[in-house]
């Protein structure tokens, strides 16, 4: 933890997400749905940390989502959970953990949240 800057932001977020993943653990029968958003993309992974493996993932560069100039983050944030929601599925996964990634709950992370909820996970 020392390489970690704590005054710039993302040391911030860094430190607050190590200290939410000393209690969230994905496990082979609830593995863990990570959020990791940039400035302009967000990237969702279900995780097994049993195992040590990425189940499933999507994120806001792939081919298969409708992106125009009018498509806001949030949106594309919405996509993203619903695509990660249906792919779950099709692995199986109905049960997952959030976990956050140091991030508010609001904005983006929320709408990536609702969107994969609204798809059939339960969080």
């Amino acid at each position: 933890m020392s390489s970690i800057n704590n005054k710039s932001n993302s040391g911030r977020r860094k430190m607050r997400h190590l200290r939410v993943r000393k209690k969230v653990n994905g496990s082979t029968t609830r593995p863990r749905l990570a959020v990791f958003r940039s400035l302009r993309h967000i990237y969702a992974q279900i995780i097994d940390d049993f195992n040590g493996a990425t189940i499933t993932s999507a994120s806001s560069q792939e081919a298969g989502l409708s992106i125009d100039e009018s498509t806001s983050k949030t949106n594309l944030a919405n996509q993203v959970g619903e695509l990660i929601a249906d792919r779950a599925k099709s692995k199986g996964v109905k049960e997952v953990v959030f976990d956050r990634g140091g991030y508010q709950y609001h904005g983006r992370v929320k709408a990536l949240a609702e969107a994969a909820r609204k798809g059939g996970l339960g969080f």
